[in-house]
């Protein structure tokens, strides 16, 4: 059996750590999002082959400042199928950027960078 490969994809430009092409695409969707945020990620794996030990990193970003990160782990993802993680984010960080959205002081502009990492066999 052959040794696993590691890869990683970034939803703002698909970085590899391996020359190949990537084998997911990802989708973010916000859940409720005031003092604490949920992140909802879709990850399709678009391969023939199934890939395991997947991993989900969000960093947040509100008005351009970074206000938390949150992670959570998928488990493997069969061939052309989709799963979809979610974690969220609770900081006092977020929870000022908010207060100031309530008094009237910021706007509320989310932004996530997401990073999945994953395995699978050559």
């Amino acid at each position: 059996m052959a040794a696993p490969a590691a890869a990683s994809a970034e939803s703002s430009g698909l970085t590899a750590t391996t020359a190949s092409a990537q084998l997911i695409r990802t989708k973010v969707y916000f859940g409720r999002c005031r003092d604490t945020c949920q992140i909802r990620v879709r990850i399709r794996n678009v391969s023939r082959t199934n890939i395991f030990d997947v991993r989900l990193n969000a960093r947040l970003r509100i008005n351009g400042r970074n206000v938390g990160t949150c992670y959570d782990h998928v488990g493997s993802i069969r061939a052309k199928r989709t799963k979809w993680a979610s974690c969220t984010v609770r900081s006092r960080s977020l929870s000022n950027a908010y207060n100031r959205y309530l008094d009237g002081f910021a706007d509320f502009n989310q932004y996530v960078n997401t990073t999945v990492n994953y395995r699978y066999y050559r």
